[in-house]
């Protein structure tokens, strides 16, 4: 089955409105001029890794190609923009036919990036192109974000599996795209149906401490939910009395109990406790899973500690602190006239303030070290010197208005524990530092 074609209120008739007025205002105002038929290249891409982070994650590509596909401006659509005056008849006309036609090169999803990366490059005329900007980047912004602090995470858990269980604390259809995210970027798991659903992700999830409020004993509630589940269940244990729960717990499923999971308190004290108490009762191979506001510090505190999965909420959902990845999405070249055959020219915004961009079509490759090891990202335009021409990182994604480049999840996640691993031990460190590697740029022509 192909849930993605069944549909879910994740799911919206048209993308098109998923965008700022400018955009539209623009189109309106270089359909006037004459100029909007400009064959044009824009570039998604950052100026800055987040403060301390040594490397970003690509994640959000697929949503991108969907919401591209998803493109149209229906008699709704329209009506709205009609009624409130926003663009005119001329302009609503132009709308009504709307597709992309034009190609997108990319990083592939869960690839590895760093400051001016050209993570997405988006060729056409200049009026499909520039409707694409908003929801391209609320898409990748929020997505990138969620897979770095994920990458994190993932990285300071080492073996130990993470459950992404952020649903509660985020909206709604945010929640679904940010345990896509998450699994990019390493976690095993989602307690959100919706997520597994519209993207296959394996579910988890057993009780809250409502269940075991809801009967007159902690035993009761307990012998509910493996009459229910089988002996194989996760119990919390942390309602009440720890020790006591830990207890009543192996008396009511026996040795052959799944996990227990601890929600508050100090983890790394009570995870040592219970472990010993477990083994104490015979249950040997009952597992501990820990919840209770982890981030990838907390989690890399308990690296000693006798876990053996984490659950991650609030903090995921959040980019651990660094909700967006700050991309901008710029046009870097244009045409001279919308003749098809007009050559590219390079643009660039030189305002002062931190907020330059570079002209010019870009490549972008990865040089790497006589060990393998990743040591320079190199960003050019023009041709792409011989020794680089193998590692270029930007792939086809749309050709001709047409996807070309869709893939089941499970591919960008293993692509990204590929990239981490390609990149300097250092790129885990947890401590404040500068990129993994250097951004460095060769100048040529914009390109044809």
């Amino acid at each position: 089955m192909n849930t993605a074609d069944l549909g879910l209120p994740v799911d919206v008739p048209s993308t098109a409105l998923f965008t700022d007025q400018y955009e539209l205002t623009m189109l309106q105002a270089a359909l006037r001029a004459g100029t909007a038929e400009r064959r044009s290249v824009f570039e998604v891409f950052t100026r800055r890794l987040p403060n301390g982070r040594r490397y970003g994650v690509v994640a959000g590509t697929g949503r991108v190609l969907d919401a591209v596909e998803n493109f149209r401006f229906d008699e709704g659509v329209l009506g709205f923009l009609r009624e409130r005056g926003i663009v005119g008849e001329e302009t609503l006309d132009w709308l009504a036919g709307y597709r992309f036609s034009g190609d997108i090169w990319g990083y592939p999803e869960g690839e590895v990036y760093f400051p001016g990366s050209p993570i997405l490059r988006v060729e056409g005329s200049f009026a499909e192109c520039v409707l694409l900007e908003t929801v391209v980047l609320s898409i990748l912004n929020h997505d990138s974000a969620i897979a770095a602090a994920a990458s994190r995470m993932s990285s300071a858990a080492g073996d130990r599996p993470l459950i992404e269980m952020g649903a509660r604390r985020t909206h709604e259809l945010s929640a679904v795209a940010a345990a896509r995210a998450a699994y990019v970027g390493g976690f095993a798991s989602t307690s959100d149906l919706a997520a597994g659903f519209r993207y296959g992700i394996p579910t988890v999830g057993t009780s809250a401490h409502a269940f075991t409020l809801l009967h007159d004993r902690e035993r009761d509630a307990f012998r509910a939910q493996v009459d229910s589940m089988g002996r194989g269940t996760t119990l919390l244990v942390d309602t009440y009395d720890v020790t006591e729960a830990v207890r009543t717990a192996v008396e009511v499923a026996g040795p052959e109990l799944g996990a227990v999971r601890i929600d508050s308190g100090d983890l790394l004290l009570v995870a040592h406790r219970v472990r010993q108490q477990l083994d104490e009762l015979g249950a040997v191979n009952t597992k501990i899973i820990v919840t209770s506001d982890l981030d990838e510090y907390a989690i890399a505190s308990l690296a000693a500690a006798p876990v053996d999965a984490y659950g991650v909420g609030t903090q995921l959902v959040t980019g651990s602190g660094y909700p967006t990845a700050s991309m901008v999405y710029k046009l870097v070249a244009r045409a001279e006239s919308a003749d098809p055959a007009a050559p590219l020219v390079p643009v660039a915004k030189k305002s002062s303030g931190g907020k330059m961009s570079v002209g010019g079509r870009k490549w972008a490759a990865r040089r790497l070290d006589e060990y393998g090891v990743a040591e320079a990202e190199v960003i050019g335009t023009g041709p792409v010197p011989r020794e680089l021409a193998d590692r270029q990182l930007l792939v086809q994604l749309v050709k001709g208005g047409h996807v070309v480049a869709r893939e089941p999840l499970d591919v960008p996640r293993r692509r990204h524990a590929a990239a981490r691993a390609g990149l300097p031990l250092s790129a885990t460190q947890l401590s404040r530092g500068e990129p993994v590697i250097p951004t460095e740029y060769l100048h040529g022509e914009a390109g044809s």
